[in-house]
């Protein structure tokens, strides 16, 4: 697949900047083009104000800021993106005026060139129809504010061709969104239910079921949110929703259509006043009533396979920032009491009916299943992706049973000779769900914990030892358990965004899927000591300078990479190798006398003495029980089996996971800072 260096935003309004701003954030040129070079330079003054607050909260430097204006282009010359992999329309919602820019972009721009809108009234369609480049014509739906939410819909319209999707996903992933693949249908995936829960707060308020501020504040409670509806639609502008149920409403029916007091606050002009104190006793048919819209609209679009449960889900968790998805919150208040506030809503609006997913759920009886993990066969190439990007693709027993699932299946493809396995969204796999270890030691199932581990491991030795070749994709963070699994894939290949890292010993645990055994072998039991102790962050560069990863290059050039990888053979990763110069001091860390003074709080000998004081202050910060743990199982491997090397590290695992460090490490990550007892 091309490379894509070169993308266009037709449009430098509030939309178009902060896509612009996003895109050259991410390291790719960005062509911005209006009508009048006053709307140029004010999209450019949003830019920098926007920046600036960045700035301001150190999540970048003056001089990272200089780089990201310097990918910008700002005209108003079309023919700038002539030549651009990707030109995304951005304009205001007029079907006419979207429907010219198009025409302008279609004549202009090289063959190549795939052209998308950032509609969200318009069915993707119609615009495609309207160039001679259907196959090459797409939806990117962005959500608010573009350069800081994660959720991008993409959108294929009926002729779109599978390429022109895929070089769509890259482009997502290149430039940090998080992508979800929707039907071109009216609201798309996350408006379909996000407008009706905004026009449904305005509907009780006209109804007295409550006032503004109850009715805010329940919504807050329900869906665990910062904003509620009325202030929502503050920020957003009233104007918008209107336009937006109008649109729905217009497609699917009343049920949709704004409501009379939402249109009234309109033409007001105004605010909705959200002064005044909240009523309690209020809350619960405010919340019933929150849900039977929300899930069961949810439930319609899925049934109309507009997207999956999980990516309407992800929809609603990253695109607009709720603590749980639809068919989340439908498991945790049970699909009974779903059904019912679903049905209540059916019968207040006659032209809302029951979704068939809803009915055969409550009849089964069961909670919604969610599939974590997909799997897709190209040619000899199968690739299992861990789709859970709202959770940094975290593992669990679902995510695991999965794997292990979609693992069998890609082994018994006789085309297949390479078995791919990569994460979501901007992570490989970020560790296990810390929530799961928390919960089964406070329930005092440590044997739960160990049999989930040996699962893990058989799952491992299998993926270590398959007649396939099997490649880990690292691009992007990759940390405990994730790591592990990395390492126990056949080959690594990275991008420059992928790393390494062993967290564990800072939050009262060892690394206990064989990670640490694993990078022993390939670069010795010292440096392994010295990045499971501190918890140091392994870059791709510097581990493909020590060999653990066979490849790194460029997202674009992955496909291509895998394919090569595939047609070779199988490398040997426990190879003998040197360890280069620059990783020698690290290594002199990890020796006995030093891993002995460090343990007792001492600085460490034979290094420099700045980077003594460092390790030793980052270990100080580490668990002594996991640290003396990591530092007997890495000694007491050497020469063993792997399959040995595994149970001596299982051995360790109930007396671990027993001791009052991991509960305080556990219990403790983001909160606070721990604090261990060695008990």
């Amino acid at each position: 697949m091309a490379q894509i260096s070169k993308i266009g935003v037709i449009g430098a309004g509030n939309m178009g900047s902060g896509i612009v701003q996003k895109i050259a954030q991410e390291g790719i040129r960005v062509v911005m083009i209006d009508m009048k070079e006053e709307f140029v330079k004010r999209g450019l003054d949003t830019i920098r104000k926007t920046l600036q607050e960045g700035l301001e909260r150190k999540l970048f430097t003056a001089d990272q800021a200089e780089e990201i204006l310097g990918r910008i282009e700002a005209t108003t010359d079309y023919s700038a993106v002539a030549d651009a992999d990707l030109v995304i329309e951005a304009v205001f919602e007029d079907k006419q005026v979207k429907a010219d820019v198009f025409k302008k972009l279609d004549d202009l721009c090289s063959d190549n060139t795939i052209l998308a809108t950032n509609t969200s009234s318009f069915y993707v369609r119609e615009f495609a129809d309207q160039t001679s480049r259907p196959d090459r014509f797409i939806g990117l739906h962005y959500f608010y504010h573009p350069a800081k939410n994660r959720l991008l819909e993409v959108i294929p319209a009926t002729q779109t061709s599978e390429q022109t999707i895929e070089k769509s996903m890259l482009a997502a992933k290149l430039h940090g969104k998080t992508a979800i693949l929707v039907k071109d249908a009216p609201g798309f995936a996350v408006n379909r239910f996000f407008v009706p829960f905004l026009n449904e707060a305005a509907r009780m308020l006209e109804e007295k079921l409550a006032d503004i501020p109850t009715i805010e504040e329940a919504a807050k409670r329900a869906f665990h949110i910062g904003m509620g509806p009325f202030m929502l639609m503050n920020v957003t502008g009233i104007p918008i929703a209107v336009h937006a149920a109008t649109t729905l409403g217009n497609e699917l029916g009343a049920f949709y259509a704004p409501c009379e007091i939402l249109k009234a606050q309109k033409e007001k002009g105004e605010n909705w006043n959200l002064e005044g104190q909240p009523d309690e006793s209020r809350f619960e048919p405010i919340i019933d009533r929150f849900y039977g819209v929300c899930l069961g609209v949810a439930a319609a679009l899925v049934d109309e396979g507009v997207a999956s449960i999980e990516d309407t889900d992800r929809g609603a968790k990253i695109g607009l920032r709720w603590a749980m998805g639809p068919f989340e919150i439908a498991n945790r208040i049970g699909i009974d009491r779903t059904h019912a506030v679903v049905q209540a809503v059916c019968e207040i609006y006659p032209d809302f009916q029951m979704p068939q997913l809803l009915a055969k759920q409550k009849q089964s009886g069961h909670p919604f299943a969610f599939r974590f993990v997909d799997l897709k066969v190209k040619g000899q190439i199968a690739t299992i992706t861990v789709n859970r990007p709202e959770a940094m693709n975290a593992l669990n027993e679902a995510v695991v049973a999965q794997l292990e699932e979609h693992f069998n299946e890609a082994e018994k493809r006789p085309e297949v000779r390479a078995i791919v396995l990569e994460g979501a969204g901007k992570a490989f796999v970020a560790g296990a769900a810390i929530r799961y270890f928390v919960t089964k030691i406070k329930q005092n199932r440590i044997a739960d914990i160990a049999a989930f581990t040996r699962r893990g491991h058989e799952l491992l030795l299998r993926i270590e030892n398959s007649e396939k070749l099997t490649i880990a994709l690292i691009d992007g963070l990759s940390l405990g358990g994730g790591s592990e699994l990395a390492l126990a894939c056949q080959a690594i290949l990275a991008t420059p965004a992928g790393s390494l890292g062993f967290p564990e010993t800072g939050i009262g645990i060892y690394p206990g899927l064989g990670g640490m055994l694993r990078l022993a072998r390939q670069i010795g039991p010292q440096l392994a000591k010295y990045y499971v102790f501190t918890g140091a962050p392994l870059s791709a560069a510097d581990a493909h300078a020590l060999g653990i990863v066979q490849h790194l290059v460029q997202p674009a050039e992955v496909e291509a990479t895998i394919r090569q990888m595939a047609a070779g053979g199988k490398p040997d990763k426990y190879r003998s190798r040197p360890i280069p110069e620059t990783f020698q001091q690290l290594a002199r860390l990890g020796s006995a006398d030093n891993v002995a003074a460090l343990l007792a709080g001492r600085l460490p000998e034979g290094v420099d003495g700045a980077l003594a004081e460092k390790a030793a202050k980052m270990v100080g910060y580490k668990a002594p029980l996991a640290l003396k743990a990591a530092d007997e199982i890495i000694d007491g491997q050497i020469g063993k089996s792997m399959t040995e090397a595994v149970e001596i590290e299982l051995g360790r695992l109930e007396e671990i996971f027993s001791s009052a460090d991991a509960l305080e490490g556990l219990s403790s990550l983001g909160r606070r800072k721990p604090e261990y007892t060695g008990k």
